[in-house]
C-alpha cells in the first residue's frame, strides 16, 4: 500500500513541479492586483487560477490567492521571492509563496474513536488527500492495527493532565525530528497546553462535534440532546488557547428529531465529523486558507 501512495505522491509531484500559489493580504487599496499580474507577467509565469475578496473596498482588508505555473520553477525560487520584496513594501502585504510539490508533512492525533482517522487514511490511499502521514500519535492503543499495517509509524504515549508536561515534551520533539507542517486532531481528547498551541500556530486542525458555537467543551451530543435540538452538526478549526474558539475552517450540519436518542445524534454526528475534517485538511493542504484574527477566508 505504501508503494502504490509513493507512486500517487511522485506522480503528482513531477505534474506540479513547476507551479505554485501566492496568498497575499494587506490593506486594500487600488492597484493591487494590476501589480501583483504585472510581476507575474514579467517572469514569465501563466496565472492558472486567482480568487480574492476584500471586507471593503474603502479601507477594508484584501485577500488573494493565485495559483500559477512557471518554467524551470525551482531555479528562479530566489529570485522570484527576491524581486516580489518591492511589492510586498509597496502594498505592506503578508505574503508566502507556496510551491505545490512540496507534500506537506502531516501528524495525525488520535484518541479512542477512530473514526476521522479512518476518513483522513481512506482519503490519504486514495490519492484525494495529497500529503505524507508521518505518523499518528494517540493516548490509546485501539487504532494501532489501522494505521502500521499501512506503514505509518504509531506512536503510543499515554496522556491525562497530570502528566501533560512531560507528554507535550515527547511530542514536540516527534514532530519537529520528522518536520511536521501540520497537525490533525481527529478526535484527540486531551486539552493542549499554551505552549504546544504557540509552537505550531495556525498548524493544528481540530474537529470539534458541535455547530460552534453552540455546545462549546465536553459532551455535546448530550447537551444536544437535552435541548431538544433538530439539526446537530459538526466543526473545524485552528486551536488557540480559548477552548473551541479559534478560526473556524469548515462547518456542516445534519438534521434529528425526537426519535433520535444520544447514542442515535452520535452516529449521525460522526459522519459530518469525519467529512468536515477531510474537507478542512484538504484546503490546508492546498494553501487555500488565510487566518484574518479569528476567521478564515478560504478560497
Amino acid at each position: 500500500m505504501k508503494s502504490y501512495i509513493a507512486e500517487k505522491i511522485a506522480a503528482f509531484k513531477k505534474i506540479n513541479k513547476n507551479r505554485a500559489r501566492l496568498l497575499i493580504n494587506c490593506a486594500d487599496q487600488p492597484g493591487i492586483v494590476a501589480a501583483v499580474s504585472q510581476f507575474l507577467y514579467e517572469h514569465d509565469a501563466n496565472i492558472i487560477e486567482s480568487n480574492q475578496y476584500s471586507t471593503d473596498p474603502h479601507g477594508g482588508e484584501f485577500f488573494i490567492r493565485i495559483e500559477f505555473e512557471m518554467d524551470n520553477l525551482k531555479a528562479q525560487v530566489e529570485k522570484l521571492e527576491a524581486d516580489f520584496q518591492k511589492i510586498k513594501t509597496a502594498f505592506n502585504m503578508k505574503a508566502t509563496f507556496k510551491y505545490v510539490d512540496q507534500i506537506k508533512k502531516v501528524a495525525i492525533f488520535v484518541s479512542k474513536e477512530p473514526h476521522c482517522l479512518l476518513e483522513l487514511l481512506w482519503e490519504w490511499q486514495s490519492g484525494d488527500l495529497m500529503a505524507d502521514i508521518s505518523l499518528v500519535i494517540s493516548n490509546h492503543e485501539t487504532s494501532r492495527e489501522f494505521v502500521e499495517p499501512l506503514g505509518i509509524p504509531y506512536y503510543y504515549i499515554p496522556a491525562n493532565k497530570d502528566i501533560r508536561k512531560q507528554v507535550e515534551e515527547k511530542q514536540i520533539q516527534l514532530l519537529q525530528e520528522n518536520e511536521i507542517d501540520v497537525i490533525v486532531l481527529a478526535r484527540y481528547m486531551q486539552i493542549l497546553t499554551p505552549n504546544f498551541v504557540e509552537t505550531f500556530k495556525d498548524k493544528i486542525i481540530n474537529i470539534h462535534h458541535s455547530f460552534l458555537p453552540a455546545f462549546i467543551g465536553a459532551k455535546p451530543y448530550e447537551r444536544a440532546y437535552h435541548r431538544g435540538v433538530k439539526l446537530i452538526g459538526a466543526t473545524s478549526h485552528y486551536v488557540t488557547n480559548d477552548l473551541d474558539e479559534g478560526p473556524i475552517i469548515e462547518q456542516d450540519i445534519s438534521r434529528v428529531d425526537h426519535r433520535d436518542n444520544v447514542e442515535a445524534m452520535k452516529k449521525i454526528g460522526q459522519s459530518v465529523e469525519r467529512s468536515v475534517l477531510a474537507r478542512a485538511t484538504k484546503w490546508h493542504l492546498e494553501d487555500r486558507i488565510i487566518v484574518y484574527g479569528n476567521k478564515t477566508i478560504v478560497f
